[in-house]
């Protein structure tokens, strides 16, 4: 300890002492300053006298020659009005004693509220702070006020998994519709393949299981896993004694990187075909924003279509199936360097996982550059995108003469423009390398300006072209149920890679709901997955189990005549996670 300046204020005259020991932050701010700038006094030396740290010290230095007018604000008059706050003051002293029992501000503001003043949970920590107060550091159990709390669940562990012959309520009976779905195919061998972190406790297919049922009953947040934990049927079907909580599923999808995450999305690739479900020819594409409000994470910003603004966030590449309606591709955290090149990634992709190249693109203007629509070309991929408009293009459409267009008849009868006029030219897109592309341009469709399309289709009608087009929308639709019941946007965290895997459940979430729409009859063959949780799959059940079956007896409900034609009921399906029990789904 530095004994020599207080020697030296010991001997100073009390006027002296006012300037060399000031009373205020703005004062001391002052003198510092002035001893430093004014009387020559060396950084340190000034920073020891009036208490900073050389580091601070050199910032204050720093914003006064960056800021000549702060030593003015120092000088400025006192604001009128109140300078107490009558709340606060009244119970300042038992907010002190309080926080000295080590309470935290919840159970500061708990005992004044018992003792029958309530002040907000904002101004108890004001006053802490005015009072000097610290935050409160994480305490353990024993160190708590004892009060009410949530009643403890179990650990979830594997070996403590119970099948000796019992009965229980779910919440979650739809749940097992999806099990008839998922025996194709053999899940242990795929979390294998993908090299999915395990324990002992949690090996992968449990954990991957338990991830896959949050997902397939439109559970928002891993937080919210705290309210399905005393569910036993959620458990039974991941193959657990109880459901992991949310800080295991929190620290299990960090461990996921991202090498993990693109080793599930291929080896799910490879074993959809294995469920029964085909692959179209014609995909869709688009990128997606999921907009995170941070400081913390290097994140770059992307445009943001549902805000209409540049936000930072993670970007997500995203392909569909246009047949079967279901998302095939998902690629997140993209580098905006690399935003244009994620197309050809896709299709390397593609073609390494069915052996051709997919035989058609739609998307948006903006997804990739015209050199990459020229390599798509060569790789003889059709394409199909819109052309971003100039004023420059716009003018030379507006000037070709009226016999240049002519109108069509689009097939759709629900459309209010079905008779637009379409212009079709040859264009030659600067950094396009095989040569020109046809354009469409058309008016009469609703819009303002004329929408362009540029193809190298130089086979489809312009009613076939516009018509594809129109269906490329269903991506957005797509894209709007992974947000609305996936949860896509729901981020827990602002962490990259837990987006990735949120992704990967998701791809794999949306063609199970697929696999079951198949087997409905009309309305529910088109229907979104929230509306065939709704309807179909939110339902409670009475599980028994005995020694070889498993019996899920779902609840009447107005529409199991639907559930019974899908061909799941009734059937037992053997289920080799839960000591090859067979599961039989009973309606009531």
């Amino acid at each position: 300890m530095d004994t020599s300046h207080g020697k030296e204020l010991t001997g100073l005259a009390p006027e002296a002492r006012y300037f060399r020991e000031p009373s205020t932050p703005q004062q001391r701010q002052y003198e510092a300053l002035r001893a430093y700038f004014h009387d020559g006094l060396p950084s340190q030396e000034a920073a020891a006298r009036f208490g900073y740290s050389p580091g601070s010290f050199r910032v204050l230095c720093h914003d006064f020659r960056q800021d000549p007018t702060r030593l003015e604000r120092l000088f400025r008059a006192a604001q009128r009005g109140p300078q107490h706050a009558p709340r606060r003051d009244r119970v300042r002293e038992q907010v002190i004693a309080l926080r000295k029992r080590n309470l935290s501000v919840y159970d500061i503001q708990r005992e004044l509220r018992e003792a029958g003043a309530d002040l907000s949970i904002n101004s108890l920590s004001v006053l802490l702070r005015e009072e000097g107060f610290a935050r409160l550091p994480r305490r353990r159990d024993d160190e708590r006020p004892t009060t009410t709390r949530p009643e403890e669940a179990a650990v979830a562990d594997v070996r403590q998994l119970d099948l000796s012959p019992r009965q229980f309520r779910t919440r979650f009976g739809g749940l097992f519709l999806f099990a008839p779905l998922m025996a194709p195919l053999d899940w242990a061998a795929l979390a294998q393949q993908a090299e999915l972190p395990g324990t002992r406790m949690i090996p992968a297919l449990q954990a991957l299981r338990s991830c896959l049922a949050l997902k397939l009953i439109g559970t928002a947040r891993k937080s919210h896993v705290m309210q399905l934990v005393d569910d036993e049927g959620l458990a039974l079907f991941a193959g657990l004694n109880v459901l992991p909580k949310r800080a295991y599923l929190a620290s299990y999808t960090s461990s996921m990187g991202r090498d993990a995450n693109l080793r599930l999305m291929e080896c799910w690739s490879q074993a959809v075909p294995q469920l029964g479900l085909p692959r179209g020819d014609s995909l869709d594409l688009d990128f997606h924003t999921v907009a995170a409000n941070t400081a913390q994470e290097p994140l770059e910003a992307h445009f943001v279509s549902r805000h209409s603004r540049r936000q930072q966030g993670v970007l997500m590449f995203l392909a569909r199936d246009a047949q079967e309606r279901v998302l095939c591709y998902g690629n997140a955290g993209i580098a905006k360097a690399e935003q244009a090149n994620e197309i050809l990634r896709f299709v390397d992709f593609w073609q390494r996982h069915t052996g051709a190249a997919p035989r058609e693109l739609v998307f948006d203007s903006g997804l990739t550059t015209y050199a990459n629509l020229g390599r798509l070309t060569n790789q003889g991929i059709r394409f199909l995108t819109l052309r971003r408009r100039s004023r420059q293009m716009l003018a030379a459409i507006y000037a070709q003469p009226p016999g240049a267009w002519h109108r069509i008849t689009l097939p759709a009868l629900s459309r209010t423009y079905r008779t637009p006029r379409v212009l079709e030219q040859t264009v030659q897109p600067k950094g396009y390398g095989p040569g020109s592309l046809r354009q469409l341009s058309i008016i009469d469709l609703g819009h303002e300006d004329p929408t362009v399309l540029i193809t190298n289709d130089l086979h489809a009608t312009p009613v076939q072209l516009i018509t594809r087009y129109a269906q490329r929308m269903l991506i957005e639709n797509g894209i709007a149920e992974a947000i609305h019941f996936f949860h896509l946007d729901a981020l827990s965290s602002m962490v990259g890679l837990k987006v990735d895997f949120d992704l990967q459940l998701t791809l794999i979430g949306s063609t199970l709901y697929r696999l079951l729409a198949r087997r409905l009859p009309d309305p529910y063959q088109r229907a979104t997955a929230k509306t065939l949780f709704t309807h179909l799959l939110d339902v409670g059940a009475h599980v028994s189990i005995d020694p070889h079956y498993i019996t899920v007896l779902l609840d009447k409900h107005t529409h199991n005549p639907y559930l019974k034609d899908t061909g799941l009921t009734d059937k037992p399906v053997p289920m080799p996670w839960l000591g090859h029990h067979q599961l039989v789904i009973q309606l009531a």
